[in-house]
């Protein structure tokens, strides 16, 4: 049995990551114990500061994989919006600054969108995913959704910025959809599942019994 930290401490998108991850196939779930980082006391939480998604999640998961000694799997995600000129991008989690709260997030967002009108609101969710041993990057991949920023939240089902990210294809914001039909669309869905094969391949070559 092969243990993997999941190393986030936003626990809904730790909740997120293993129902994907578990949902992929058999392999995972027969060889894989999750793990997560509130499970570990007095470390230093991971410096963010690539310049993309993808910079981050692969210098995050070699950090919690070097103090853990284990297989590690980090994200890095957020919001660019057009009309904002890409922000927050990888700012998404400390947008209104520190603490990082997604309540004033939320709130500076629609602030600077104001005036804006519906149709110039385009907006899409970027992640991308990394799974490091400690010396190196074993597995990576990235995914996107496309959808408009709406001024009122709706649903309570998501975090972050998804009770006001409206994916116009079904009708819904991100908080509105029931895990299943969220996990299908989602920007951590498709990079979650593209690594997951690259996972389920790793854990055949190097089995642990």
């Amino acid at each position: 049995m092969r243990e993997i930290l999941l190393a986030t401490g936003n626990a809904g998108k730790a909740r997120e990551m293993k129902e994907i991850l578990s949902g992929v196939g058999d392999e995972i779930c027969r060889r894989v114990r999750w793990r997560h980082l509130q499970e570990f006391t007095g470390w230093p939480e991971a410096i963010e500061d690539g310049r993309t998604f993808l910079e981050n999640a692969q210098s995050k998961a070699l950090y919690y994989a070097r103090l853990s000694g284990l297989w590690t799997i980090a994200d890095d995600s957020g919001l660019e919006v057009d009309a904002l000129g890409g922000e927050p991008g990888v700012r998404s989690a400390r947008y209104a600054g520190e603490p990082k709260s997604d309540q004033a997030n939320n709130a500076l967002l629609v602030e600077r969108l104001a005036g804006v009108p519906d149709d110039q609101r385009t907006a899409r969710f970027r992640c991308a995913v990394a799974l490091a041993d400690g010396r190196q990057v074993l597995a990576s991949a990235e995914g996107t959704v496309e959808g408009r920023i709406i001024d009122h939240p709706r649903g309570a089902n998501g975090f972050g910025y998804d009770p006001h990210f409206l994916v116009v294809s079904a009708g819904m914001t991100a908080a509105e959809m029931p895990p299943e039909q969220k996990h299908a669309v989602s920007h951590r869905g498709q990079a979650l599942r593209k690594l997951a094969v690259q996972l389920a391949a790793l854990l055949s070559e190097r089995a642990v019994y």
